[in-house]
């Protein structure tokens, strides 16, 4: 590489990975506060958050790195163009053909990095993280006992705590209730009490200190009190069903799998559909990366004696915009009401078409901008703002 493509591939890194980051953040934030209130609810151990927030990086990366591309090239290239470093840089040959040397560069790492990921990375912690949601419904990472309400163990048996320290292993206040199927019944109360396992794994005891246990039946005139030290109370665990194999869902498939399920004649329609459908969208969203650069430069390069961002902003729209119609062509394919060769691959041909426009105008038209339009409404209607503003700024206030 030159000095220049160093320069340039510098210019591109640093927003690159800040604006990475920066997305990633926002997504793993927003996703962090709903997962603590999940956990919360279903009574699991905090520290299952971060295990599951870990599962959920493959699918925030292949979301944010396109993002990252974008405003990398395109932040580089502005600095470029307004600090008339470019105009220097055509003015000794280097034509816009040449300077994408350095951007197709990232824009293939990153697009085989995030081929990686949605393609064998992805589906595999997808499944993880399923299989963890699974487990804390289903109890199987140790939910905890809730103080202050009434929690069931099992089909038969009650417990109520008032008090829990050490995690759960000292607890205080304690109730607990158990009923048989001859219609016997044994309600016990007591200061304190702990969680002892045995050798069966299907069975723990809790062991309660200091208390009374009351026990009833129908053959008995009234029901019998016991004042105990020390009472061991076995407690069956309930049966936990085992989470399904991977693949119950086309996000839990590998790209080659997919290809393969979308083939399978033994497979159903619906999974057909829904395997080739998404196969495609994980290609096309790929595919899309190849075509950041061109449209990041587009976007990038102000009309002469302007400032205006405006380029920043239709960058990201258009990212967004073309992800949702991606994920629109794919509902459609899954559903059959399109094939999905053609709900996919049409919108992304458009999409290639604009930003090829967008190259072909700013780098082989004379005065070429792609946005110029965009660029003199915007500049007319900041103009129009302004001078309401200060407009109203004349204006004497009544008293």
């Amino acid at each position: 590489m030159s000095k220049i493509d160093r320069y340039i591939a510098r210019l591109i890194f640093i927003p690159l990975v800040a604006n990475l980051t920066i997305a990633f953040a926002i997504l793993i934030i927003d996703k962090m506060r709903r997962l603590f209130d999940f956990v919360a609810t279903e009574g699991g151990p905090v520290r299952v958050v971060w295990r599951m927030l870990a599962n959920l990086i493959p699918e925030y990366l292949s979301l944010g790195i396109p993002i990252g591309l974008m405003l990398g090239i395109l932040l580089a290239f502005r600095r470029l163009a307004t600090s008339s470093e470019l105009d220097v840089l055509r003015g000794v040959g280097m034509g816009f053909g040449r300077l994408l040397r350095v951007p197709y560069a990232f824009a293939i790492a990153l697009a085989l990095l995030n081929l990686a990921i949605v393609g064998f990375i992805q589906p595999y912690a997808r499944y993880a993280y399923e299989g963890l949601q699974f487990d804390l419904r289903s109890g199987a990472l140790g939910a905890s006992i809730k103080v202050g309400e009434f929690t069931k163990l099992g089909n038969r048996m009650t417990l109520r705590i008032e008090e829990s320290y050490n995690d759960g292993r000292s607890l205080r206040g304690i109730f607990v209730r158990g009923d048989n199927k001859d219609g016997q019944r044994v309600s016990a109360t007591a200061s304190r009490g702990q969680f002892l396992a045995t050798d069966d794994p299907d069975t723990i005891i809790l062991r309660l200190t200091q208390g009374v246990l009351i026990h009833e039946s129908p053959k008995f005139a009234v029901p019998r009190v016991l004042t105990f030290d020390n009472h061991d109370l076995p407690i069956p665990l309930p049966k936990i069903e085992a989470f399904r194999l991977r693949g119950g869902a086309d996000r839990e498939l590998t790209i080659p799998e997919l290809l393969v399920a979308g083939k399978d004649q033994n497979e159903t329609l619906k999974t057909r559909l829904e395997s080739r459908a998404n196969f495609h969208f994980r290609i096309v969203e790929v595919a899309s990366m190849f075509l950041i650069p061109l449209i990041a430069i587009a976007l990038a390069i102000p009309p002469k004696r302007s400032t205006s961002a405006l380029g920043v902003f239709l960058s990201i729209v258009l990212l967004v915009t073309q992800h949702k119609i991606n994920q629109y062509a794919e509902d459609l394919g899954a559903r059959g009401a399109v094939d999905p060769i053609i709900a996919l691959w049409v919108p992304f041909l458009l999409f290639a078409a604009l930003a090829v426009w967008m190259y072909y105008t700013l780098a082989h038209v004379p005065g070429g901008q792609p946005i110029g339009a965009l660029e003199r409404v915007a500049a007319k209607a900041a103009q129009r703002f302004r001078s309401l503003l200060r407009f109203f700024q004349r204006t004497p206030r009544s008293v």
